[in-house]
Protein backbone atom coordinates (compact mmCIF):
# COMPACT_ATOMS: atom_id res chain seq x y z
CA UNK A 1 0.00 0.00 0.00
CA UNK A 2 1.58 3.42 -1.11
CA UNK A 3 0.48 6.71 -0.74
CA UNK A 4 1.52 9.88 -2.05
CA UNK A 5 1.32 13.48 -0.50
CA UNK A 6 1.43 15.50 -3.85
CA UNK A 7 1.76 19.86 -3.60
CA UNK A 8 1.56 20.13 0.36
CA UNK A 9 4.70 22.17 2.66
CA UNK A 10 6.15 19.67 4.63
CA UNK A 11 6.96 21.26 8.28
CA UNK A 12 10.00 20.16 10.47
CA UNK A 13 11.67 21.31 13.16
CA UNK A 14 14.83 22.14 10.86
CA UNK A 15 13.13 23.88 8.13
CA UNK A 16 10.03 23.76 6.13
CA UNK A 17 10.01 23.25 2.33
CA UNK A 18 7.39 22.19 -0.07
CA UNK A 19 7.63 18.65 -1.27
CA UNK A 20 6.30 15.63 -2.18
CA UNK A 21 5.83 12.37 0.13
CA UNK A 22 5.72 9.19 -0.91
CA UNK A 23 4.38 6.27 2.02
CA UNK A 24 5.07 2.65 1.45
CA UNK A 25 3.36 0.45 4.06
CA UNK A 26 4.16 2.32 8.09
CA UNK A 27 7.03 4.23 6.96
CA UNK A 28 8.11 7.14 4.27
CA UNK A 29 10.02 6.06 1.42
CA UNK A 30 10.67 9.23 -0.64
CA UNK A 31 10.69 12.91 -0.44
CA UNK A 32 11.14 15.50 -3.19
CA UNK A 33 9.38 17.40 -5.63
CA UNK A 34 7.26 15.84 -8.24
CA UNK A 35 7.28 12.17 -7.10
CA UNK A 36 5.99 9.79 -9.49
CA UNK A 37 4.05 6.66 -8.37
CA UNK A 38 1.09 5.11 -10.53
CA UNK A 39 0.27 2.83 -8.08
CA UNK A 40 0.13 4.51 -4.77
CA UNK A 41 -3.10 6.36 -3.91
CA UNK A 42 -2.47 10.38 -4.24
CA UNK A 43 -3.61 12.54 -1.58
CA UNK A 44 -4.07 16.13 -2.76
CA UNK A 45 -2.16 18.39 -0.01
CA UNK A 46 -2.68 22.21 -1.79
CA UNK A 47 -2.58 24.99 0.58
CA UNK A 48 -1.94 22.40 3.16
CA UNK A 49 0.42 21.94 5.80
CA UNK A 50 2.35 18.52 6.90
CA UNK A 51 3.43 18.32 9.91
CA UNK A 52 5.15 15.36 12.26
CA UNK A 53 2.39 13.43 14.27
CA UNK A 54 2.46 15.10 17.54
CA UNK A 55 4.16 13.49 20.50
CA UNK A 56 2.31 13.91 24.14
CA UNK A 57 5.03 12.98 26.70
CA UNK A 58 2.88 13.52 30.08
CA UNK A 59 -0.69 11.64 30.05
CA UNK A 60 -2.37 10.25 33.08
CA UNK A 61 -4.91 7.83 31.46
CA UNK A 62 -6.51 5.31 34.01
CA UNK A 63 -4.59 6.47 36.89
CA UNK A 64 -6.10 5.93 40.18
CA UNK A 65 -5.80 8.92 42.36
CA UNK A 66 -7.45 11.31 44.90
CA UNK A 67 -9.81 8.54 45.77
CA UNK A 68 -11.09 8.53 42.03
CA UNK A 69 -9.89 7.37 38.64
CA UNK A 70 -9.39 9.51 35.80
CA UNK A 71 -12.22 9.82 33.83
CA UNK A 72 -9.48 8.90 30.45
CA UNK A 73 -8.76 5.75 30.09
CA UNK A 74 -5.90 4.28 27.40
CA UNK A 75 -9.08 3.48 24.61
CA UNK A 76 -11.00 6.89 25.38
CA UNK A 77 -7.94 8.83 25.66
CA UNK A 78 -5.80 7.62 22.79
CA UNK A 79 -8.64 8.47 20.62
CA UNK A 80 -8.82 11.73 21.64
CA UNK A 81 -4.86 12.06 21.74
CA UNK A 82 -5.52 11.04 17.57
CA UNK A 83 -8.74 13.20 16.81
CA UNK A 84 -6.08 16.22 18.05
CA UNK A 85 -3.52 15.31 15.87
CA UNK A 86 -1.36 13.30 18.39
CA UNK A 87 -0.19 9.89 17.25
CA UNK A 88 2.22 8.82 20.44
CA UNK A 89 1.44 9.27 24.20
CA UNK A 90 3.60 8.38 26.84
CA UNK A 91 2.14 7.89 30.31
CA UNK A 92 3.06 7.23 33.66
CA UNK A 93 3.20 3.37 34.75
CA UNK A 94 2.61 3.66 38.35
CA UNK A 95 3.74 0.89 40.97
CA UNK A 96 2.21 1.18 44.51
CA UNK A 97 4.45 1.95 47.78
CA UNK A 98 5.85 -1.09 47.93
CA UNK A 99 5.26 -2.60 44.54
CA UNK A 100 8.12 -3.33 42.29
CA UNK A 101 8.62 -1.43 39.22
CA UNK A 102 8.13 -4.67 37.17
CA UNK A 103 4.56 -4.73 38.83
CA UNK A 104 3.91 -1.32 37.65
CA UNK A 105 5.14 -1.92 34.40
CA UNK A 106 3.04 -5.44 33.93
CA UNK A 107 -0.58 -3.40 35.11
CA UNK A 108 0.07 -0.44 32.62
CA UNK A 109 1.07 -2.72 29.54
CA UNK A 110 -2.86 -4.25 30.82
CA UNK A 111 -4.20 -1.05 30.80
CA UNK A 112 -3.36 -0.30 27.25
CA UNK A 113 -2.41 -3.14 25.14
CA UNK A 114 -5.36 -3.69 22.28
CA UNK A 115 -6.74 -0.60 23.61
CA UNK A 116 -4.96 2.24 22.60
CA UNK A 117 -5.79 3.79 19.40
CA UNK A 118 -2.50 5.49 18.95
CA UNK A 119 1.12 4.08 19.48
CA UNK A 120 2.56 4.45 23.79
CA UNK A 121 5.23 4.09 25.70
CA UNK A 122 5.49 4.33 29.15
CA UNK A 123 7.69 6.45 31.70
CA UNK A 124 7.95 4.77 35.34
CA UNK A 125 7.58 6.47 38.63
CA UNK A 126 9.91 6.47 41.17
CA UNK A 127 7.52 6.70 44.59
CA UNK A 128 10.03 4.17 46.45
CA UNK A 129 13.66 3.83 46.46
CA UNK A 130 15.61 1.41 48.06
CA UNK A 131 18.24 -1.49 47.00
CA UNK A 132 15.37 -3.64 45.54
CA UNK A 133 13.90 -0.76 43.22
CA UNK A 134 17.92 0.35 42.28
CA UNK A 135 18.44 -3.03 41.13
CA UNK A 136 15.40 -3.30 38.71
CA UNK A 137 16.53 -0.31 36.50
CA UNK A 138 18.11 -2.14 33.60
CA UNK A 139 15.32 -4.34 33.10
CA UNK A 140 12.92 -1.38 32.71
CA UNK A 141 15.32 0.26 30.20
CA UNK A 142 15.64 -3.82 28.55
CA UNK A 143 11.93 -3.26 28.35
CA UNK A 144 11.96 0.42 26.82
CA UNK A 145 11.59 2.51 29.41
CA UNK A 146 14.31 4.76 29.62
CA UNK A 147 12.50 7.70 31.19
CA UNK A 148 11.58 8.01 35.08
CA UNK A 149 9.07 10.16 37.10
CA UNK A 150 9.51 11.51 40.77
CA UNK A 151 7.84 13.99 42.90
CA UNK A 152 8.70 16.58 45.35
CA UNK A 153 5.37 17.01 46.94
CA UNK A 154 2.84 15.20 47.22
CA UNK A 155 2.89 12.16 50.37
CA UNK A 156 1.60 9.14 48.75
CA UNK A 157 4.34 9.73 45.53
CA UNK A 158 7.39 11.42 46.91
CA UNK A 159 10.73 9.77 48.05
CA UNK A 160 12.77 12.90 50.11
CA UNK A 161 15.39 14.71 48.89
CA UNK A 162 18.26 12.07 49.56
CA UNK A 163 16.51 9.29 47.64
CA UNK A 164 15.94 11.88 44.65
CA UNK A 165 19.75 12.90 44.68
CA UNK A 166 20.51 8.87 44.70
CA UNK A 167 18.12 8.15 42.08
CA UNK A 168 19.59 11.34 39.70
CA UNK A 169 22.70 9.48 40.31
CA UNK A 170 21.67 6.16 39.41
CA UNK A 171 20.15 7.06 36.12
CA UNK A 172 23.00 9.08 35.10
CA UNK A 173 24.90 6.01 35.01
CA UNK A 174 22.27 4.13 32.89
CA UNK A 175 21.87 7.03 30.51
CA UNK A 176 18.02 7.41 31.24
CA UNK A 177 16.60 11.05 32.54
CA UNK A 178 14.07 11.65 35.06
CA UNK A 179 11.26 14.24 34.44
CA UNK A 180 10.65 15.55 38.41
CA UNK A 181 6.79 17.47 39.65
CA UNK A 182 8.23 20.24 41.10
CA UNK A 183 6.40 21.94 44.27
CA UNK A 184 7.82 22.35 48.07
CA UNK A 185 5.37 19.85 49.16
CA UNK A 186 6.09 21.85 53.20
CA UNK A 187 4.91 25.18 52.03
CA UNK A 188 1.98 23.93 50.16
CA UNK A 189 0.99 21.68 53.19
CA UNK A 190 1.32 24.81 55.79
CA UNK A 191 -0.41 27.45 53.36
CA UNK A 192 -3.31 24.84 52.64
CA UNK A 193 -3.96 24.15 56.80
CA UNK A 194 -3.93 28.18 56.91
CA UNK A 195 -6.38 28.47 54.37
CA UNK A 196 -8.86 25.73 56.12
CA UNK A 197 -8.36 27.22 59.04
CA UNK A 198 -9.67 30.48 58.08
CA UNK A 199 -12.29 29.07 56.40
CA UNK A 200 -11.71 29.89 52.95
CA UNK A 201 -12.75 26.12 51.57
CA UNK A 202 -13.14 27.45 48.04
CA UNK A 203 -11.16 27.04 44.31
CA UNK A 204 -9.79 30.64 45.01
CA UNK A 205 -7.54 28.74 47.81
CA UNK A 206 -5.87 26.49 45.29
CA UNK A 207 -3.70 28.77 43.87
CA UNK A 208 -3.17 30.39 47.23
CA UNK A 209 -1.87 27.16 48.69
CA UNK A 210 0.37 26.28 46.08
CA UNK A 211 2.14 29.48 45.18
CA UNK A 212 4.56 30.20 42.05
CA UNK A 213 7.40 30.68 44.73
CA UNK A 214 7.22 27.19 46.17
CA UNK A 215 7.44 25.44 42.65
CA UNK A 216 10.27 27.77 42.34
CA UNK A 217 12.31 27.04 45.44
CA UNK A 218 11.52 23.19 44.34
CA UNK A 219 13.05 23.59 40.67
CA UNK A 220 16.14 25.18 42.31
CA UNK A 221 16.47 22.49 44.71
CA UNK A 222 15.98 19.97 41.96
CA UNK A 223 18.48 21.60 39.45
CA UNK A 224 20.96 22.16 42.14
CA UNK A 225 20.62 18.21 43.38
CA UNK A 226 21.31 17.42 39.22
CA UNK A 227 24.23 19.43 39.05
CA UNK A 228 25.88 17.84 41.81
CA UNK A 229 25.61 14.60 40.17
CA UNK A 230 26.38 16.16 36.40
CA UNK A 231 22.84 14.38 35.80
CA UNK A 232 20.56 15.86 32.85
CA UNK A 233 17.18 16.32 33.93
CA UNK A 234 13.55 17.28 33.20
CA UNK A 235 11.48 20.13 34.87
CA UNK A 236 7.96 19.12 34.16
CA UNK A 237 5.13 21.25 33.81
CA UNK A 238 6.45 24.37 34.48
CA UNK A 239 4.24 26.97 34.79
CA UNK A 240 5.92 30.15 35.84
CA UNK A 241 8.49 33.47 35.66
CA UNK A 242 9.70 32.43 39.42
CA UNK A 243 11.06 28.95 38.03
CA UNK A 244 12.20 29.70 34.79
CA UNK A 245 14.71 32.23 36.96
CA UNK A 246 16.10 29.17 38.24
CA UNK A 247 16.19 27.88 35.16
CA UNK A 248 18.17 30.56 33.95
CA UNK A 249 20.45 29.96 36.83
CA UNK A 250 20.79 27.03 36.27
CA UNK A 251 21.98 27.51 32.65
CA UNK A 252 24.16 29.86 33.28
CA UNK A 253 26.40 27.40 35.28
CA UNK A 254 26.45 24.89 32.75
CA UNK A 255 24.00 22.76 33.66
CA UNK A 256 22.35 20.27 31.31
CA UNK A 257 18.63 20.63 31.42
CA UNK A 258 15.18 20.27 30.00
CA UNK A 259 12.06 22.02 30.40
CA UNK A 260 8.43 21.16 29.86
CA UNK A 261 5.48 23.32 29.85
CA UNK A 262 1.65 22.69 28.84
CA UNK A 263 -1.20 24.74 27.05
CA UNK A 264 -2.71 25.50 30.25
CA UNK A 265 -0.15 27.72 31.37
CA UNK A 266 0.24 29.30 28.36
CA UNK A 267 -3.68 30.23 27.86
CA UNK A 268 -5.22 29.90 31.53
CA UNK A 269 -4.91 32.49 34.03
CA UNK A 270 -5.48 31.80 38.39
CA UNK A 271 -8.43 34.50 37.70
CA UNK A 272 -10.68 31.50 37.38
CA UNK A 273 -10.60 29.91 40.48
CA UNK A 274 -12.80 32.91 41.40
CA UNK A 275 -15.21 32.32 38.73
CA UNK A 276 -19.07 31.61 41.20
CA UNK A 277 -21.09 27.92 41.29
CA UNK A 278 -17.84 26.32 42.13
CA UNK A 279 -16.56 26.60 37.97
CA UNK A 280 -13.39 27.28 39.83
CA UNK A 281 -13.25 23.44 40.45
CA UNK A 282 -12.42 22.27 36.56
CA UNK A 283 -9.25 24.33 36.79
CA UNK A 284 -7.89 22.92 39.27
CA UNK A 285 -4.44 21.51 38.74
CA UNK A 286 -1.19 21.05 40.22
CA UNK A 287 0.85 23.08 39.64
CA UNK A 288 -2.41 25.62 39.74
CA UNK A 289 -2.60 28.24 36.41
CA UNK A 290 -0.99 31.84 37.42
CA UNK A 291 -0.64 35.54 36.10
CA UNK A 292 -0.53 36.87 32.49
CA UNK A 293 3.03 37.78 33.07
CA UNK A 294 4.00 34.12 33.87
CA UNK A 295 2.41 33.36 30.56
CA UNK A 296 4.39 35.84 28.94
CA UNK A 297 7.53 34.62 30.15
CA UNK A 298 6.72 31.38 28.90
CA UNK A 299 5.98 32.11 25.52
CA UNK A 300 9.24 33.80 25.49
CA UNK A 301 10.83 30.55 26.91
CA UNK A 302 9.48 29.08 24.07
CA UNK A 303 10.26 31.46 21.19
CA UNK A 304 13.63 31.73 22.44
CA UNK A 305 14.29 27.52 23.15
CA UNK A 306 14.97 28.05 26.84
CA UNK A 307 11.81 25.45 26.77
CA UNK A 308 12.05 21.97 25.09
CA UNK A 309 8.71 20.44 24.83
CA UNK A 310 4.93 21.18 25.36
CA UNK A 311 2.92 18.39 26.63
CA UNK A 312 -0.48 18.45 28.29
CA UNK A 313 -0.49 16.36 31.84
CA UNK A 314 -4.09 15.08 30.71
CA UNK A 315 -5.67 13.85 33.57
CA UNK A 316 -9.03 14.37 33.09
CA UNK A 317 -12.34 14.47 35.54
CA UNK A 318 -15.72 14.81 35.05
CA UNK A 319 -17.52 17.23 36.36
CA UNK A 320 -19.10 15.13 39.30
CA UNK A 321 -15.30 13.61 40.62
CA UNK A 322 -14.24 17.63 40.31
CA UNK A 323 -17.67 18.18 42.88
CA UNK A 324 -15.73 15.73 45.54
CA UNK A 325 -14.20 18.77 47.15
CA UNK A 326 -17.13 21.06 47.47
CA UNK A 327 -16.64 22.21 51.40
CA UNK A 328 -12.64 21.31 50.92
CA UNK A 329 -10.63 22.50 47.77
CA UNK A 330 -7.97 20.33 48.57
CA UNK A 331 -10.08 17.00 47.68
CA UNK A 332 -10.71 18.73 44.22
CA UNK A 333 -9.21 16.13 41.71
CA UNK A 334 -6.31 17.89 40.29
CA UNK A 335 -6.28 18.04 36.48
CA UNK A 336 -7.08 18.93 32.98
CA UNK A 337 -8.05 17.62 29.82
CA UNK A 338 -6.08 18.66 27.24
CA UNK A 339 -4.85 15.85 24.59
CA UNK A 340 -7.26 16.47 22.13
CA UNK A 341 -6.68 20.64 21.84
CA UNK A 342 -3.32 20.53 22.01
CA UNK A 343 -2.11 21.08 18.51
CA UNK A 344 -5.00 23.27 17.68
CA UNK A 345 -4.20 25.86 20.25
CA UNK A 346 -0.55 25.71 20.03
CA UNK A 347 -1.10 26.50 16.07
CA UNK A 348 -3.74 29.10 16.80
CA UNK A 349 -2.06 30.84 19.75
CA UNK A 350 1.25 30.59 18.85
CA UNK A 351 1.90 30.30 14.88
CA UNK A 352 -0.93 32.22 13.81
CA UNK A 353 -0.53 34.73 16.44
CA UNK A 354 2.99 35.16 14.99
CA UNK A 355 4.80 33.81 18.89
CA UNK A 356 5.93 31.10 17.28
CA UNK A 357 7.26 30.45 13.91
CA UNK A 358 5.27 26.92 12.39
CA UNK A 359 9.06 24.85 12.71
CA UNK A 360 9.21 25.78 16.65
CA UNK A 361 5.50 24.26 16.72
CA UNK A 362 7.21 21.06 15.02
CA UNK A 363 10.24 21.04 17.53
CA UNK A 364 8.45 21.63 21.16
CA UNK A 365 5.13 18.41 19.95
CA UNK A 366 7.41 16.16 17.97
CA UNK A 367 11.30 16.51 17.36
CA UNK A 368 12.55 17.36 20.77
CA UNK A 369 10.17 15.25 22.30
CA UNK A 370 10.96 12.12 20.25
CA UNK A 371 15.10 12.82 20.85
CA UNK A 372 14.11 13.55 24.58
CA UNK A 373 12.27 10.32 25.22
CA UNK A 374 14.19 7.45 22.88
CA UNK A 375 11.88 7.93 19.28
CA UNK A 376 13.97 9.79 17.10
CA UNK A 377 14.73 7.70 13.99
CA UNK A 378 11.31 6.40 14.07
CA UNK A 379 8.90 9.29 15.40
CA UNK A 380 9.16 12.93 15.60
CA UNK A 381 10.13 14.38 11.75
CA UNK A 382 9.04 13.81 8.20
CA UNK A 383 11.98 12.20 7.07
CA UNK A 384 12.60 9.08 4.90
CA UNK A 385 12.73 5.77 6.46
CA UNK A 386 10.51 7.53 10.31
CA UNK A 387 7.39 6.44 10.72
CA UNK A 388 4.46 7.79 8.11
CA UNK A 389 3.09 9.69 11.11
CA UNK A 390 1.45 12.69 9.42
CA UNK A 391 -0.97 15.72 10.40
CA UNK A 392 -2.57 17.50 7.52
CA UNK A 393 -3.13 20.96 8.60
CA UNK A 394 -5.43 22.98 6.64
CA UNK A 395 -4.44 26.69 8.13
CA UNK A 396 -7.35 28.52 6.59
CA UNK A 397 -10.96 29.26 8.54
CA UNK A 398 -11.60 29.37 12.08
CA UNK A 399 -13.39 27.67 14.44
CA UNK A 400 -14.27 27.46 18.44
CA UNK A 401 -13.64 24.32 20.88
CA UNK A 402 -16.60 23.43 22.60
CA UNK A 403 -16.69 20.23 24.64
CA UNK A 404 -19.46 19.15 22.74
CA UNK A 405 -17.56 18.52 19.47
CA UNK A 406 -14.75 16.80 21.51
CA UNK A 407 -14.35 12.81 22.06
CA UNK A 408 -12.23 12.81 24.90
CA UNK A 409 -14.61 11.01 27.80
CA UNK A 410 -15.57 14.23 30.03
CA UNK A 411 -18.35 16.65 30.39
CA UNK A 412 -16.28 20.00 30.01
CA UNK A 413 -13.79 21.58 28.30
CA UNK A 414 -11.19 24.24 29.35
CA UNK A 415 -10.99 26.27 26.21
CA UNK A 416 -14.49 26.29 25.74
CA UNK A 417 -15.19 28.61 23.28
CA UNK A 418 -11.56 29.08 22.41
CA UNK A 419 -11.34 30.41 18.54
CA UNK A 420 -8.58 28.41 16.32
CA UNK A 421 -6.97 29.28 13.59
CA UNK A 422 -7.23 26.39 10.71
CA UNK A 423 -8.30 22.61 11.34
CA UNK A 424 -6.75 19.11 11.69
CA UNK A 425 -7.90 17.99 7.95
CA UNK A 426 -6.40 14.34 8.44
CA UNK A 427 -4.40 12.56 11.04
CA UNK A 428 -2.00 9.55 9.24
CA UNK A 429 -0.28 7.23 11.78
CA UNK A 430 2.18 4.62 10.49
CA UNK A 431 1.00 4.92 7.35
CA UNK A 432 -2.93 4.43 8.03
CA UNK A 433 -5.66 7.20 7.60
CA UNK A 434 -6.74 7.51 11.46
CA UNK A 435 -8.74 10.68 11.48
CA UNK A 436 -10.63 12.89 8.55
CA UNK A 437 -12.28 15.82 9.16
CA UNK A 438 -12.65 15.12 12.80
CA UNK A 439 -14.14 11.90 12.24
CA UNK A 440 -11.90 9.20 13.60
CA UNK A 441 -11.48 5.20 11.59
CA UNK A 442 -12.84 2.60 14.36
CA UNK A 443 -10.21 0.45 13.69
CA UNK A 444 -6.97 1.97 14.39
CA UNK A 445 -4.94 0.49 16.70
CA UNK A 446 -1.25 1.39 18.56
CA UNK A 447 1.70 -0.25 18.80
CA UNK A 448 4.01 -0.11 22.37
CA UNK A 449 6.77 1.72 21.81
CA UNK A 450 10.05 0.43 22.72
CA UNK A 451 11.91 3.11 23.42
CA UNK A 452 15.99 4.04 23.40
CA UNK A 453 17.78 5.59 25.17
CA UNK A 454 17.49 10.06 25.41
CA UNK A 455 19.61 12.08 22.60
CA UNK A 456 20.87 14.57 25.11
Amino acid sequence: MKTLFKNGTVVNADGSCRTDVLVCGEKIQLMGAHIDSPEAKVVDCEGLLLFPGAIDAHTHFDLDVANTTTADDFASGSRAALRGGTTAVIDFACPNKGETLQQGLELWHRKAEGRAACDYGFHMTLDDWNEGIRAELPAMLAQGVSSFKMYLTYPAMMIGDRAVFEALGELKKLGAIAGVHCENAGIIDALTAARKAAGELGPASHPLSRPALAEAEAVGRLLKMACLQDAPVVAVHTSCAAAMAEVEAARARGQKLFVETCPQYLLLEDRYYSLPDFEGARYVCAPPLRKPRDQARLWRGLAAGEIQTVNTDHCSFSLKQKDAGRGDFSKIPGGLPGVETRFELLYSYGVAAGRISREKLAEVLSANNAKLYGLWGRKGAIREGFDADLVVYDPRGEHAIHAADCIANVDYNPYEGFPVNGSIRQVWLRGTLAVENGELRPDIAGQYLHRALPML
